[in-house]
């Protein structure tokens, strides 16, 4: 019998998120949590049971949940949820869709999915609470912090280091050996072939010679 999981979250990223939760067949989705005025609405056929004031409740009755809030302006909500569950000791589990390729020699923690055609190498490290969207390429001993959010088809190249709550944009290049800092946002589209010292939004193409760059201090 499947055990079932509660998804925090009912927006488009959810969609993506149930399509994976059905296609590993690990999880019953019991419900999901979202705004007191969607209570009762569905997203592709299952309920909003509750809303983010009831989560205290659903614990009691349910173990397992996942943060299916999606990250792209800003990852406070997808932490504030998972630090909230955490300390009322709900179980995070790592969802892999059964389209990904993850080696057995990565590592990848609690609260993490690995979206389809996602693709995880060998001693590559994934941190709590991230997104590995589609078609996501993670090299050989990348590492990859808490809370970050790696878009469709981009590629994190061997042994680079992403910070913690960082975004990348789809369809980026991080060149092998790259360090990124936390709390940073890689545009869309951009290649990155210079470690990055300060925090920031960046866009384009970073390299040795600074051809093209916006950025802006994150505050």
């Amino acid at each position: 019998m499947k055990e079932e999981i509660i998804l925090i979250g009912g927006g488009g990223h959810c969609k993506a998120c149930i399509d994976v939760i059905e296609a590993e067949k690990r999880f019953k989705i019991a419900g999901i949590v979202d705004s007191k005025k969607k209570v009762n609405q569905k997203v592709l056929g299952y309920k909003i049971i509750a809303s983010d004031e009831e989560v205290v409740k659903l614990a009691k009755e349910y173990r397992h949940f996942l943060i299916t809030i999606g990250q792209i302006k800003s990852v406070g909500k997808r932490i504030e949820k998972f630090e909230h569950l955490k300390k009322i000791g709900v179980n995070f589990p790592i969802v892999v869709s059964p389209f990904a390729y993850v080696s057995k020699y990565s590592r990848i923690e609690e609260g993490t999915i690995i979206m389809h055609k996602a693709f995880v190498n060998s001693d590559a490290k994934i941190g709590k609470n991230c997104i590995i969207n589609t078609g996501a390429i993670i090299e050989h001993e990348a590492s990859i912090g808490d809370h970050c959010h790696i878009s469709t088809n981009s590629v994190i190249n061997g042994q680079c280091s992403i910070g913690s709550k960082t975004f990348i944009g789809s369809n980026c290049v991080i060149v092998n050996n790259i360090n990124i800092p936390e709390n940073t946002v890689i545009g869309a589209g951009s290649a990155i072939k210079k470690s990055i010292g300060k925090s920031g939004i960046y866009v384009g193409n970073l390299s040795g010679k600074f051809s093209r760059e916006c950025v802006r201090p994150l505050s």
